[in-house]
């Protein structure tokens, strides 16, 4: 299991220190929730949400 902190990136910038997240998130679910990186596919395991990749 992944530790949240990989799914986040910490960036400085003028306004201060921000979060930005690494992984896309679930259009159904809400930002909370993200989606599962395949080798094909992104697949949210809440909901069952599938995106395939394009080639």
């Amino acid at each position: 299991m992944a530790a949240i902190h990989e799914f986040y990136e910490v960036v400085s910038g003028k306004g201060g220190v921000k979060l930005r997240r690494k992984r896309k998130a679930c259009p159904r679910c809400g930002t909370g929730v993200f989606l599962a990186e395949h080798a094909d596919r992104y697949s949210c395991g809440k909901c069952g949400y599938t995106e395939f990749r394009k080639k």
